[in-house]
Formats: structure tokens, C-alpha cells, sequence
């Protein structure tokens, strides 16, 4: 067991230990100073703990579902990973795909294999988020291609994204500003394309962030910083939108690297040798090739681990485009990093940073 994994359970005994033994006799004093009855105390920790097992022990409650016929959805970055998958899932669904891809122009394969479905329902488009032009001619297509424009477009699901890594001072501004291109600004581009489609329809937003928007890491910060800022303009625009009838979700998907390979060993390997010839020179005498290889062993590590599947993902997604009534932040997780992120968001910095760095 890793060193922050046994301190995290050791904690969690210790925690579980003073709950048990102390909470009683507190709540047993503070009942008395309110002038209520003792035997009330051991009722009200039965019902905290009750409710808890059941947020999170109890599959998601059924809030209807919209009709599918008819309905058509943009989804960006459909090369591979969540986008390419979702195209597919959708499309069997009975959905109407336009399926924006990276690298149909350049005969990437993922366009190939969604072209392949040979489906009215299925069109695939050339889509750079970074491109006015290409998002341009994107929302021009699917005018053209509605069977009636003025209903609109039900939904576009932000799915285009790049990460990278490096700890701050070797991560030049310009790999700062090149991942805020795809993930905040190309997410912004497309949405403000859209919308007015999307408002005909009193449809769906979809924007696809990550556990590292509510809580940050070391070694991610140009990520972070991208992801961040979908959060932001994903809340601002749910508010706007409320009067419109447009629902705006945002997926927060936690470690899926072994299922999408947003990053690899060769690619981190790549960007290491690149961050250190770029470095300034008194930054690697601080820093010493020796710690700057510890933390390049770990990111390869970190490359072989995390979820196989996407279907967790693509199940949120489905329901924030298909429920009635979806949820306004979507977490799939595996339990450990479900936890890490209840405890980083919610305790005091000083309590979590003692626990994970």
C-alpha cells in the first residue's frame, strides 16, 4: 500500500473512531443545553449515516425521458476516446450525429469508421475548435441538414480536449495557451456558434470538464487552469440559460487515461525531453535533472492507470442529454478518486493537502 493511500485509511479509522466515541456524548450535551431529549441523539446519527449510505449506495432515480425521434446532437472531438465512443452510442440510440472530427480532411481513421456507418443519422464533419472558420462552416452544415432549422438543435456535447503535463516553471506560457485554445476557448467558440439552435430547441448543453477542474494537482497545472474555466462558463451560462428552458451539464470524469490514451508513455516521454531543452538554465541547476526524472517516473506511471471502460461516461452524458431532469455536475469515478475529491472539496486546504501532497 502506498504511503498516502495507508495515511488516507489511517485517518479514516481514527475519524471513524472519534465519530463513534465522541459524537454521541457531544450531541448528547449540546441536545441537553437545547432543552431536547437525550434518546433523540443515537436516532438522528442512525439517520445522518442512513442518508449517506444511500447517496451513495442507491442507483440514480429514473426523471424521465425525452423523445429521441427526431432530436440531433453536435459532438466535438469524435476522432477517438469519449467523442468517437458517444458518436456511436447516441447514433444507436436513434439520435441524429453530427460528429465533428480533427482529422477528416487529413483521413484520420476515427472519421473513417463513423463514415463507414454509411447513415443518414450519422455526419460527420471537419471540426477544429480552435478554427472560427471550421466552427463556422460546422453550424452552417447542420442548418442546412436540419429537417427544420427553427426547431433547433437539441444538443451539443464539448467533448474536444488535449492534456499535457509539467510542473510550473517548465511549462512555457505558450503550452498554457494551447490548451486553453482546445479545452476553455474551442468549448466557449462552439457554444456561442450554437446556441441560438440550441435555445429553438429548449435543448441541452453538455460540456465535458474533469476531476481537475474542482480540484487541482501538481505536475497539471496548464489542465487545471483549462478545465477551470469550463466550469465557470458552464455555471454562468446554466444561469443565463434557466429563462430559455436550456439545460447546461457539466461531466467531470475522473482517471480514464487507460481507456481514452489522452496520455501516453511515448507521449509523456516526448514532452519531458522538450520541457527540459526548453527550461531555463538556472531552473534545472534548482531543480537537478535527478527530481526533474522522479516526477517524469511518475507521470509514466500515472499512464498505466485508471478505468478501461468508458461506459461510466458515456452513461452520464446520455442522461444529461436524455433526462427530463438532468443533473447539473456528473462525477464518473471509481471510488478512490470519488473520495479524494468529496474530501479536497470539502475540507479545510490545510486537512487535505496534509493527506494527498
Amino acid at each position: 500500500m502506498a504511503p498516502s493511500s495507508a495515511l488516507l485509511v489511517s485517518c479514516s479509522v481514527l475519524l471513524t473512531a472519534a465519530l463513534g466515541l465522541g459524537l454521541p456524548a457531544l450531541l448528547n450535551a449540546v441536545t441537553r443545553l437545547a432543552g431536547l431529549p437525550e434518546t433523540s441523539v443515537t436516532e438522528c446519527i442512525v439517520m445522518l449515516f442512513l442518508m449517506f449510505v444511500l447517496y451513495v449506495a442507491t442507483p440514480r432515480i429514473p426523471r424521465g425521458s425525452v423523445e429521441v425521434k427526431g432530436k440531433a446532437v453536435l459532438i466535438t472531438g469524435c476522432d477517438t476516446g469519449f467523442g468517437h465512443a458517444l458518436a456511436k452510442h447516441l447514433h444507436k440510440l436513434g439520435f441524429k450525429v453530427f460528429a465533428g472530427c480533427l482529422l477528416k480532411d487529413k483521413g484520420g481513421e476515427g472519421a473513417k469508421v463513423l463514415e463507414d456507418f454509411h447513415s443518414d443519422r450519422m455526419k460527420v464533419l471537419q471540426l477544429d475548435v480552435c478554427s472560427d472558420e471550421q466552427v463556422n462552416q460546422a453550424v452552417a452544415f447542420i442548418k442546412d441538414d436540419l429537417a427544420d432549422s427553427e426547431r433547433g438543435l437539441w444538443a451539443v456535447v464539448n467533448n474536444a480536449g488535449v492534456s499535457t503535463f509539467g510542473e510550473i516553471e517548465f511549462t512555457s506560457l505558450d503550452t498554457y495557451k494551447q490548451i486553453s485554445e482546445v479545452n476553455l476557448w474551442g468549448t466557449i467558440r462552439v457554444t456561442k456558434a450554437v446556441l441560438p439552435l440550441i435555445r429553438r430547441a429548449k435543448g441541452r448543453v453538455v460540456n465535458v470538464s474533469s476531476m481537475y477542474a474542482r480540484m487541482a494537482n501538481r505536475m497539471r497545472s496548464s489542465y487545471c487552469v483549462s478545465k477551470y474555466g469550463v466550469e465557470a462558463f458552464s455555471d454562468c451560462l446554466r444561469y443565463e440559460m434557466k429563462t430559455w428552458g436550456v439545460k447546461v451539464s457539466i461531466i467531470e470524469p475522473a482517471n480514464f487515461i487507460l481507456a481514452t490514451g489522452i496520455i501516453t508513455r511515448e507521449i509523456v516521454d516526448e514532452t519531458a525531453s522538450k520541457m527540459w531543452d526548453e527550461a531555463p538554465e538556472h531552473v534545472k541547476e534548482d531543480y537537478g535533472k535527478a527530481k526533474f526524472e522522479r516526477l517524469v517516473s511518475q507521470m509514466r506511471a500515472y499512464c498505466n492507470s485508471g478505468q478501461k471502460e468508458v461506459t461510466p461516461v458515456l452513461d452520464d452524458i446520455t442522461d444529461a442529454i436524455m433526462s427530463k431532469r438532468p443533473y447539473t455536475r456528473y462525477n464518473p469515478s471509481d471510488p478512490y478518486w470519488w473520495i479524494r475529491l468529496q474530501l479536497m472539496t470539502h475540507l479545510p486546504g490545510a486537512i487535505s493537502d496534509f493527506l494527498y501532497f
